[in-house]
This record gives C-alpha cells, sequence and structure tokens, in this order.
C-alpha cells in the first residue's frame, strides 16, 4: 500500500470513510463525498445506502487493501465507474469495458420517453421490434426490455468488443432472450420494419473533445465521443435513413446534446419534410429529440 492513510486513525468503517472523503475533497473532486461512500462500500460488498449501518465494524486488513486500490485509481484520474468496472442505469447494473460509454443518469430520459412512446402506440405489453444504435452497454436497449416484457431489440455497434460488453449485460439481466447484438454502422445492417428506434449517438463537435475533462477523454471511446465537425454526423444518418426501416406511425428517439434542439428541428425538416419534439431531462434541459414517422 501506498501510505494513503497514514495520517489517519483507522478504527473503524465511519473513520475510513471520512478519511477516503478527506482525501477526495482535498483532491477537489466534484462528488467527493459519494464517490467515498460508494467505493468504501464496495470494499465491503454492501449497498452505499447501508454503510452507516456497518460505521462501528473494525476493518480488516484486505478491506484496507482494496479501498487503497480503488483511491489510489480514484486519485489519479478514473471515473468511479472504470474503477469498479460497473454502473447502475435505471436500477440495474451494467458491466462497462473501454469500448463503452459509461450510462449517465441524463440517458434515462431516452428510456422514459421511449415508454411514453409505447404507451400511447399500443401499450407496454404490445410485441415491440425495436432497435437500439450505438448500443455501447446495452443500457438503453436493456433497460426497455426489462419494461417492455414482450418486446425484441436489435442491437447494433459498430465495436464487437461493446457488443460483447452488451450481450454479458443482457445475460445478467435476463433479457438475453430478446436481446440480439449485431455489428454495425447506423442503419446500414437493418432490413425489414421496426415500430421504433433509440439511439444516444456520439454528438460532440471535433473542436470540443480537446477540452473534455482528463476523465472523459482518457476513459470513455473516441467514437462514442466526437460527432464529427457540427456534431450532426449521426443524426444525419439516422434521420435520414430511418424511413427505410421503419413502420408507419412509427418513431426515432435521440438523445441530443444540451445546445442542439433547434438543429435538429431544422434537421428533421431538411431530410425528411417532418416535425421533431424535444423531451426535456429532470435539469429542464433539452435531452431527447422524437420523430414519428406517419
Amino acid at each position: 500500500m501506498s501510505g494513503l492513510f497514514d495520517n489517519f486513525d483507522l478504527k473503524n468503517v465511519q473513520a475510513l470513510y471520512l478519511a477516503v472523503r478527506s482525501l477526495f475533497r482535498d483532491a477537489d473532486l466534484a462528488e467527493a463525498d459519494l464517490d467515498a461512500r460508494v467505493l468504501v462500500a464496495e470494499a465491503l460488498e454492501i449497498e452505499p445506502r447501508n454503510l452507516i449501518l456497518e460505521y462501528d465494524q473494525v476493518i480488516k486488513p484486505e478491506t484496507l487493501a482494496v479501498v487503497s486500490r480503488y483511491v489510489e485509481e480514484r486519485l489519479a484520474g478514473k471515473p468511479v465507474g472504470r474503477v469498479l468496472g460497473k454502473r447502475e442505469f435505471w436500477g440495474l447494473e451494467f458491466s462497462l469495458s473501454p469500448a463503452t460509454l459509461e450510462p449517465r443518469p441524463d440517458t434515462e430520459t431516452l428510456v422514459e420517453t421511449a415508454i411514453a412512446f409505447c404507451q400511447a402506440h399500443g401499450g407496454l405489453e404490445k410485441e415491440w421490434v425495436f432497435a437500439d444504435i450505438g448500443t455501447g452497454t446495452g443500457a438503453v436497449a436493456i433497460a426497455l426490455l426489462t419494461e417492455l416484457p414482450n418486446a425484441i431489440c436489435l442491437a447494433v455497434d459498430i465495436s464487437e468488443e461493446a457488443l460483447e460488453t452488451a450481450r454479458q449485460n443482457a445475460a445478467n439481466n435476463k433479457v438475453l432472450d430478446r436481446f440480439i447484438p449485431v455489428r454495425g454502422s447506423y442503419l446500414d445492417t437493418l432490413s425489414g420494419s421496426f415500430d421504433f428506434i433509440v439511439s444516444n449517438p456520439p454528438y460532440i463537435r471535433s473542436s470540443v473533445i480537446e477540452g473534455l475533462s482528463h476523465e472523459v477523454k482518457q476513459h470513455d471511446p473516441m467514437l462514442a465521443l466526437d460527432g464529427g465537425v457540427d456534431g450532426l454526423t449521426a443524426y444525419k444518418e439516422l434521420i435520414g435513413n430511418a424511413k427505410r426501416v421503419l413502420k408507419r406511425n412509427s418513431g426515432l428517439l435521440m438523445e441530443i446534446g444540451f445546445d442542439q434542439a433547434d438543429e435538429l428541428s431544422t434537421l428533421a425538416r431538411e431530410l425528411v419534410g417532418l416535425e421533431a419534439r424535444c423531451e426535456q431531462d429532470l435539469a429542464g434541459q433539452p435531452r431527447v429529440v422524437v420523430v414519428v414517422f406517419p
């Protein structure tokens, strides 16, 4: 161990948590308290919300060794999800790999919007057939499959490593029998008719990439971030080609950047002559664009 805790009296779990929190606060980590709670709880193999119940527990040497490793990696700039190799999304657990983004809470807005679309077009019990473009960990597709018990999803990604991660996540969350991973780029590999398409595509302008945080640049795959010169490359592909594979009265639902709503509305009118509506996330930011194909 590196002597991280030499200046702390680690008499119990509470003292360990406070020590980790102090180190993270001194490093100006944005979510120092939460990161400390999550990492200490993981080393104890308990839920973070239950950490307080274990405060009086004496720390085992093996637990301290694990926490020390976690803290060193977090202080070196590795996000908590990457330290643990997993991330929670929609109340489910998803394994990560170098080829996948970490699922973010904001993306749950895409899941919520897709569920609302299904409720308005036949109900959750309908035998939906949908595609998830750029599936990554499979988080969006798998979350939807847990809410749509009779649905089938074709999950597309250009990375075979990402697809293998998604396949394992589907198995772990017990929806693998309805989750079909396919390697491909955007809609190129799709044929047939789909009820709706969801996507959280790369949408960051190429010129902005260099200004992203170290944590993002070093640990998220660039293919899942870089949206081209104008940040719209993926949207042009999706909107321009969606009609070929969508049924009538179907939907294309896409996560967007906070400043892209107007551009996406213009793009939908120019490419397919349709209006796009925008849904906001919990912070009131534009988050999901929906284009309904009549």
